[in-house]
């Protein structure tokens, strides 16, 4: 028993030193696992897209389509030949303004900060932002794609607007106008719904600009009609579009720039991107036939100016819902905006007797009220939709009404904004030339040059 006691210790002393080898080596392996587990849980960091980065970079290309030249034109068609140019000239240079506000202050009050009406200034003159940055709210492309995609929703927003009041206005009305309208209403109604303010927290969809861009510039433009006067001459005399020839050409730059508008707004290269394309596609095509199927039947002729009309209407009722619909739902609601839009410049404009030049309010507002609260409808996932932001819990009849909220929001805020810096743009200049310049046409007594040789 002696002789084993020995034999027994060493044992012990070996199964000891065994122990505690493993047990070392058993540690740093427990770290790596709960190291991996950490970095598994974790969010993943924000990477940069190139097919992202290309697609948004295209896509704020085809705005500014819309814009220059696409608006442009497709106003310029609708007035008189004298004043061609001079609604050529505000739109050009309305989008030139606007794009440098924005970088000086309109990104940063738009989608800084946590206001319900403004951001911050945070992002003054793009402070922050460098080539490597990454956009906040789009984190696969550079923060200055996401700020120059913007810029031209910003900038179109207020371009829309001078179409209500043409051939009539003061150039340094319109200037003024836009800086101030730009500052108090645009930007406010951006950041309310895409920068996290009080209709987005609501819940209100909103995938590319239906009250953002639409109503809200269409709101402006019908209380400038008001406050600016009719044109010399409306209701008593005819004052046709000089040139439906280049309003065709206007309306067809718009639609293919329309898919950078609405399929860009997907912030990606994407499923969702190709779904707000085909939707561009289908409600423009339905709405287009529609409005001309209904004035047919009304007028007896189908028209050029109304089948490009029709195409904007549809591209305006879809805008808010080309994200969130169907394919099918997208076709209903084009078929529904083209008549409704035609009533709009029609019957409706009638009632308002309003002289609203190029039918802002007529296409842009209602087709912009009727594309607002038929995402509320279309949206559903039982009608072809994705089911909003919120496709869990998604409920129509709740969602219809924060739509309606929506607009009626959009409408009162725009409307009150809207008088109070047109008011403003009278006191220090005038609101409208003089009568003999308006008969003389704008483009000669305010620019000093003619669209066409004579």
């Amino acid at each position: 028993m002696k002789k084993s006691l020995p034999a027994i210790s060493l044992g012990l002393g070996l199964l000891a030193a065994a122990t505690g080898a493993i047990a070392q080596e058993a540690a740093p392996a427990v770290a790596v696992v709960a190291e991996v587990v950490a970095e598994a849980a974790a969010p993943a960091a924000p990477v940069l897209s190139a097919g992202d980065t290309a697609w948004m970079l295209t896509s704020t290309m085809l705005v500014i389509l819309m814009v220059i030249p696409g608006l442009a034109l497709f106003y310029g068609g609708l007035v008189r030949s004298k004043n061609m140019l001079s609604v050529l000239a505000q739109v050009f240079t309305v989008f030139s303004l606007i794009t440098v506000l924005w970088a000086v202050y309109g990104f940063s009050l738009a989608f800084g900060g946590e206001g319900k009406f403004f951001g911050s200034f945070d992002k003054l003159f793009l402070a922050g932002i460098t080539p490597d940055t990454l956009s906040a709210m789009l984190p696969t492309i550079p923060e200055y794609v996401f700020v120059a995609f913007q810029s031209t929703f910003a900038a179109i927003t207020v371009a829309l607007i001078v179409g209500a009041f043409a051939e009539r206005i003061k150039f340094a009305a319109v200037m003024i106008f836009s800086v101030l309208w730009f500052t108090f209403s645009y930007i406010p109604m951006a950041h309310m719904v895409w920068g996290g303010g009080l209709l987005a927290a609501d819940g209100a969809l909103d995938f590319a600009g239906g009250t953002v861009v639409h109503i809200n510039a269409a709101v402006a433009g019908l209380v400038g009609a008001y406050m600016v006067g009719k044109r010399i001459g409306f209701g008593k005399e005819a004052l046709p579009p000089h040139s439906l020839t280049l309003t065709m050409v206007g309306a067809s730059l718009l639609w293919v720039g329309w898919f950078g508008f609405n399929a860009g707004s997907a912030g990606a290269a994407n499923g969702i991107a190709g779904l707000a394309f085909i939707n561009t596609i289908l409600a423009t095509g339905a709405a287009a036939v529609s409005w001309i199927v209904a004035e047919a039947l009304h007028k007896g002729k189908a028209s050029m100016l109304g089948a490009a009309s029709g195409a904007v209407a549809g591209l305006v009722t879809i805008t808010p819902a080309a994200g969130f619909v169907g394919p099918m739902g997208s076709i209903v609601m084009g078929l529904i905006a083209g008549p409704l839009c035609l009533w709009g410049v029609s019957g409706l404009k009638k009632m308002l007797k309003v002289d609203d030049t190029c039918d802002v309010f007529g296409v842009h507002g209602v087709g912009g009220i009727l594309g607002a609260i038929l995402t509320g409808v279309f949206a559903s996932q039982s009608l072809g939709g994705t089911g909003g932001l919120t496709p869990d819990t998604f409920a129509m009849g709740a969602q219809v009404w924060v739509q309606f909220k929506s607009v009626i929001v959009t409408m009162v805020w725009c409307g009150v904004a809207s008088f109070i810096c047109f008011k403003i743009a009278d006191v220090l200049v005038g609101l409208r030339v003089a009568e003999d310049a308006e008969r003389e046409g704008l483009d000669i007594t305010t620019h000093g040059e003619s669209a066409y040789n004579r």
